[in-house]
This record gives structure tokens, C-alpha cells and sequence, in this order.
């Protein structure tokens, strides 16, 4: 294993099984165990989203199988900015500006 890798744990695993048994990668029964059949298996979704091919699952591939990040390590989950910023407006009347130096009030 590399530096620096986590082994993936048995509900992880199994979670991970479960998506790629429903989107017809994997065959058979979750089993909790990251074997060659769950990692091949990953491996193909990951090619055929156009992804990286290793069998370390993508973070997005486990976002587009349902399975996004686990917030269980952080303090205040609810309040986190877990989802990804609202896309700023092109339309000059609604786009926010950030101040310019002759606003900024100098001390």
C-alpha cells in the first residue's frame, strides 16, 4: 500500500458494492471485503465516466454513485460548507463587485 493510503473499511466497502451492484458493475451480494471483483469493478465505472482507472475509488465516483463524502470527523456538520459554492453572475446588475481600493476606507 502507498504512504499515505487508508484501507477502506468493511461498511465503506460494502456501501460502495451496493451503488456499483445497482448501476450493473458488480454482480452477487455485498460483501464488506475489498476484493479484486470490487476493484475491477471500480475501476470500470471509473473509465467509463472518463476518470482516472485505479482501483482507489475517485471522490467522484463515489460522488456520482451517491456515496459523497463522510462528514462524521467534522465539529459541526450542519453549518460545514460541504456543498460547493453558488456560481457567480455573469449579468453585470446582479454580479457581485469586490471593492475597489478607493472604497476601502483607509486607517
Amino acid at each position: 500500500m502507498k504512504r499515505g493510503q487508508k484501507a477502506i473499511d468493511a461498511e465503506r466497502a460494502r456501501e460502495i458494492q451496493e451503488a456499483l451492484i445497482r448501476e450493473h458493475y458488480l454482480d452477487g451480494e455485498p460483501s464488506g471485503e475489498w476484493d479484486g471483483a470490487t476493484q475491477s469493478a471500480m475501476q470500470r465505472y471509473q473509465e467509463d465516466q472518463g476518470w482516472q482507472s485505479k482501483t482507489t475509488p475517485d471522490s467522484r465516483a463515489l460522488i456520482k454513485l451517491g456515496l459523497g463524502p463522510s462528514h462524521e470527523h467534522l465539529l459541526n456538520p450542519e453549518s460545514a460548507m460541504t456543498m460547493p459554492a453558488a456560481p457567480i453572475s455573469a449579468d453585470p446588475k446582479t454580479a457581485k463587485q469586490a471593492p475597489s481600493e478607493d472604497s476601502v476606507p483607509k486607517q
